[in-house]
């Protein structure tokens, strides 16, 4: 009992400290994101020391030529980069559709994205969890996009429940990552919806091995079997920050190729590696800006210990 007691009071403190987050945001000038952000990420790397090492792990795989120094300049920019996402997330809800526009530019969506949706049959975007992802589903929400996204669930639920509700509020439908994802997919695309898949990192261990920066790992099934299966386009796509103010650029790349030439899985797999590939060259653009604090690699301290239990979930990267 006594323990149960403690976990609702930690529940109730971490989703408190979040909506207190985002009150506070709100009253941050939009041109101040970006100190902001470097003042929050400096304690926030300092007090999370295990965190940090696994940044400069990841940073050592993008940038293997780096000096030590190079290494940990990158490291802290992550953790400010992060920062600023958080407290621009938080801000979205409060701005006007012509706010966003105006801190947006974008290539590959004229070009790329509106023909992959003429053709009916739905787009996929996979994106690495870098940058301001946020902003940009905002923002194609708001030209009237149908945007679905597939996110996992966290704890507390009340906590998943506020950032879920703050995702539809901006325009988007949101999907809890699990058994019931597969359908609502399925669905979304049928519906020449836009599904954005963040695709840099297998949460289930039900993913697929390809090279990832130079070493093994898994990455989620879920896009090239989904692209295989229903016909929707693939588009390899990234968020960045830019330097000027709360300025954003989205780019969208060129369909990928998901035509069957042997067995499904045999596909999945080409067509994943060769996501890798294309995440790799996002990843690369503005390595300061990837958000994975996590272990992604086996051989990172810990890697795997979150797939424990989340078998059953693997009908959402690979829905039948």
């Amino acid at each position: 009992m006594a323990s149960s007691a403690r976990q609702e009071i930690g529940d109730t403190l971490v989703v408190g400290s979040y909506k207190l987050g985002s009150l506070l945001s709100k009253g941050v000038p939009g041109f101040l994101s970006g100190t902001m952000g470097s003042l929050v990420g400096l304690p926030a790397s300092l007090g999370m020391r295990d965190k940090r090492k696994m940044v400069e792990r990841h940073m050592r795989r993008v940038r293997p030529n780096a000096s030590s120094i190079e290494i940990r300049r990158l490291t802290q920019q992550v953790f400010d980069s992060y920062a600023r996402y958080y407290l621009e997330s938080f801000r979205l809800p409060t701005l006007t559709s012509a706010q966003v526009a105006a801190s947006f530019t974008v290539e590959g969506y004229h070009e790329n994205m509106l023909p992959a949706l003429d053709r009916g049959k739905g787009v996929i975007l996979a994106l690495p969890h870098l940058g301001g992802w946020e902003w940009a589903g905002r923002w194609a929400a708001d030209l009237g996009n149908k945007m679905t996204v597939v996110v996992e669930p966290i704890q507390p639920p009340e906590l998943f429940e506020w950032f879920a509700d703050l995702r539809r509020k901006f325009g988007m439908t949101v999907i809890p990552l699990g058994p019931d994802a597969g359908p609502a997919v399925l669905k979304s695309l049928r519906n020449n919806e836009v599904l954005c898949l963040l695709s840099d990192r297998d949460i289930t261990g039900g993913g697929i091995e390809v090279e990832f920066f130079g070493e093994r790992t898994k990455l989620p099934a879920g896009p090239a079997t989904l692209a295989l299966r229903t016909g929707a386009a693939l588009l390899p796509t990234a968020a960045y920050f830019t330097d000027r103010g709360v300025g954003h650029h989205g780019v969208i790349g060129a369909p990928m190729n998901c035509e069957r030439h042997g067995k499904l899985r045999e596909d999945v797999h080409r067509i994943t590696q060769e996501l890798a590939y294309e995440l790799e060259t996002l990843i690369r653009r503005a390595p300061e800006q990837w958000h994975l604090l996590q272990p992604n690699w086996p051989s990172d301290p810990g890697y795997g210990e979150d797939h424990e239990g989340s078998h059953d979930q693997s009908s959402s990267q690979d829905p039948t």
